[in-house]
């Protein structure tokens, strides 16, 4: 199983980004090996809108079946939710700390977004 974590850089000692569609990058990381892929975000980081769909159709793509995240708007969850995707919000730290503590169970899964779409 794959977990996609919104980053603030290019690697598991990054700090999480704490939002989803507009952030600077997507790590998607297999919690077993800690392999991981980087995928650049940037195109959605300044979009007018619908960057959460987007970031969400992205981490679908690229076969994540759990989000780790500080935000995820609306969209962006029915994006996520309808993908059989799972969102953990509120999430701080580095992603190698994120994913270690989604390993031990420490998060929840998300039933509803945990902010305002951005206008």
């Amino acid at each position: 199983m794959k977990i996609a974590v919104t980053s603030k850089g290019k690697d598991l000692d990054s700090e999480v980004d704490p939002r989803f569609g507009r952030a600077a990058y997507i790590i998607i990381v297999d919690p077993d090996t800690l392999d991981f892929e980087t995928v650049d975000n940037s195109e959605n980081v300044n979009a007018f809108k619908g960057a959460g769909i987007q970031a969400g159709v992205t981490v679908n793509k690229k076969g994540a079946k759990v989000l780790l995240t500080g935000f995820c708007g609306p969209n962006a969850f029915k994006t996520l939710d309808a993908a059989g995707i799972k969102v953990v919000a509120d999430v701080k730290g580095t992603v190698r700390e994120a994913v270690e503590a989604f390993k031990k169970g420490v998060f929840s899964f998300a039933d509803v977004a945990n902010t305002e779409a951005r206008i």
